[in-house]
């Protein structure tokens, strides 16, 4: 896909204004305005409900400025994504913003990220509006976060028979390449000779070899950070196969090696001084006379039997032999995203996943950035008393509960068996999937987890990361300021006429 356009820089006096308004500071606003534009407005129906575009144009017919509705004053409904709207929904050509939303950073991060088309098999003509830099905000940190997004959205998005393992693998090498990262593939039947049983088993019933992208990335010395990214290209569910409602979207079964890649793509253009290790086992979990069947008993690379319950689980035995190569070396921090359980939409839908870790700190820095950078997650327990449920009565344990509840933590515990030595350990379950469009998320393959653990990192090890960092700073600075407060700081009531 094009990248989304880039922010100009430079502010150009013919740029054409966006006010915002809300309930409470449209009389105030209009005041400020000439009565022809607040005439034109007014004979048009307009109220500043949240959303509402109205253009206002000059004595010539052209447009001269714009009215967008804002979320009034209750913070608890505000959303500083929502002026994404208009990177969708304005004629081409160059607006600023004349005074400031919730959060302009935000604002700005959610007209790029709605700006996103997949176009690889359609086309989509016609140029799309461009936005100023808001006053303040870091426009290359933001293209750096949309350029990332758009590189995992593509990844979701693209259909299996262009995306299959060899083409997932050669994703993440280009990424690699990009950066002068390290890299090493295991592939095929090397898989058992390197200790790897449990993803050769879930990926040789497939023509297309399983395999375990391996990258390094940045000095030996910093920090240790790793991330796991589950990439089965596509999930038929093995012998244990899905219904036809189940395996319509299945080639976003790779999503969680897509939000991985995006994530690694931010730190290293960002430069972050920490040692990046990315993990992908990828596969295609496919029916065949080579396929693993239920009741089959397999080595795992931690020493650990697993006996199959279910075909259809096989993201958690392919994250079972990364995260035990991850955790061999005792990473400072271990991240491992999976579209894993249907159990975890049951719980929470769609747009909000949960992530689970025994780290009290990282789970309040997990919420934090979360809430924060709009890219919502919710914690749930890995719930000790559930362990139980996966008991096998012939091996070390088995990969399904073999009972209706509590799936994701269950699946989560499995994964936990596999973590040992490092210092800190998160597991997201996303969906990887907007099933609606909204500002900021169009309708399609979505990176979640990606963005907060970007500024997570980034005012852990960034510069200044004592204390909130660069990072955090940026992205919450304007969250508490109202459209009032807004308006007095802003410059927007000086353009008295468009």
């Amino acid at each position: 896909m094009p990248s989304p356009t880039p922010l100009r820089r430079e502010h150009s006096p013919h740029a054409i204004p966006i006010w915002f308004v809300t309930a409470q500071t449209w009389p105030r606003l209009k005041a400020g305005l000439a009565p022809a534009s607040v005439a034109f407005a007014e004979g048009a129906g307009f109220e500043p409900n949240p959303g509402r575009v109205q253009l206002l144009p000059d004595s010539s017919g052209t447009i001269a400025g714009v009215l967008f509705g804002l979320d009034g004053e209750d913070a608890r409904a505000a959303n500083p994504f929502l002026p994404g709207a208009l990177a969708t929904s304005l004629p081409p050509g160059l607006y600023r913003f004349a005074n400031a939303p919730q959060d302009p950073g935000l604002a700005a991060l959610s007209w790029l990220l709605s700006q996103y088309r997949f176009t690889r098999y359609r086309a989509q003509n016609g140029r799309l509006p461009e936005l100023c830099a808001p006053d303040g905000v870091d426009a290359a940190r933001l293209e750096r976060i949309a350029g990332a997004v758009a590189l995992g959205r593509d990844l979701v998005n693209t259909p299996a028979n262009d995306l299959g393992p060899d083409e997932l693998e050669a994703a993440a090498l280009t990424l690699a390449a990009r950066f002068k990262a390290d890299t090493a593939v295991i592939r095929g039947d090397a898989l058992l000779e390197a200790n790897f049983p449990l993803i050769h088993a879930v990926g040789r019933a497939s023509d297309k070899a399983p395999r375990l992208v391996d990258f390094h990335w940045g000095d030996p010395s910093h920090p240790k950070v790793t991330l796991v990214g589950k990439g089965v290209c596509f999930d038929s569910g093995g012998l244990n196969v899905k219904p036809d409602a189940g395996m319509a979207l299945m080639k976003k079964d790779m999503g969680g090696a897509a939000a991985a890649l995006a994530l690694a793509s931010m730190v290293m253009e960002a430069g972050l001084p920490v040692r990046l290790r990315v993990l992908l086992p990828i596969v295609e979990n496919a029916i065949s006379g080579a396929a693993f069947r239920p009741g089959d008993v397999y080595p795992s690379r931690k020493g650990l039997s697993v006996e199959i319950g279910n075909t259809d689980a096989e993201g958690r035995l392919i994250l079972a032999d990364a995260l035990a190569l991850a955790d061999e070396e005792a990473p400072d921090l271990l991240f491992d995203f999976a579209t894993l359980t249907g159990a975890a939409r049951v719980a929470l839908g769609p747009d909000l996943p949960p992530f689970y870790t025994m780290d009290e700190d990282l789970a309040a820095d997990i919420a934090k950035f979360g809430a924060s950078s709009l890219d919502p997650v919710w914690r749930l327990p890995l719930w000790h008393p559930y362990d139980k449920l996966l008991d096998s009565k012939i091996a070390a344990v088995n990969n399904i509960s073999g009972g209706p509840f509590a799936g994701s933590i269950t699946a989560a515990l499995f994964l936990r068996r596999f973590v040992e030595k490092a210092k800190a350990w998160a597991h997201f379950d996303i969906y990887a999937w907007a099933p609606a469009a909204r500002p900021g998320r169009p309708e399609g393959g979505e990176v979640q987890g990606a963005r907060l653990l970007y500024d997570l990192l980034e005012a852990r090890f960034g510069a200044g990361a004592a204390g909130h960092g660069p990072g955090a700073a940026r992205a919450v600075h304007h969250i508490h300021v109202t459209v009032e407060e807004a308006d007095d700081e802003a410059a927007g009531l000086e353009d008295k006429s468009p």
